[in-house]
């Protein structure tokens, strides 16, 4: 039985990660914390903001919402605040899909090589 390596995964992320693999400004990510009391991050005794995976899966939603569907900060508000379990499955779907497509990428970029 061949041994297989455990992915090792982060318990915090820091504010510049977070913003980086949204390709967005920190400031943003700042503001929508002011914006939905949905994003709680813990903070260090620095102050410094710790980003939890499950935060990030709230914060891809905000963006889901706001800069892919066009919402606007209320509309995304009240869209949460009417059914949270049901934005959060659909931004699941949304990148197991984006999951599948870079992995169908690669293969056929892998076959057209060969």
């Amino acid at each position: 039985m061949p041994y297989k390596e455990k992915e090792i995964t982060k318990r915090y992320y820091t504010i510049g990660e977070v913003a980086d693999d949204l390709g967005v400004a920190t400031s943003l990510i700042r503001f929508w914390e002011t914006e939905f009391d949905i994003i709680n991050p813990k903070k260090n005794r620095k102050g410094n903001r710790q980003f939890t995976p499950e935060d990030i899966k709230k914060i891809k939603m905000i963006y889901h919402l706001v800069k892919e569907k066009g919402y606007t900060l209320h509309g995304a508000r009240d869209f949460i605040k009417n059914d949270a379990n049901a934005a959060m499955e659909k931004i699941d779907m949304i990148q197991s899909l984006k999951n599948i497509r870079g992995f169908l990428t690669e293969l056929r970029d892998s076959i057209q090589r060969s």
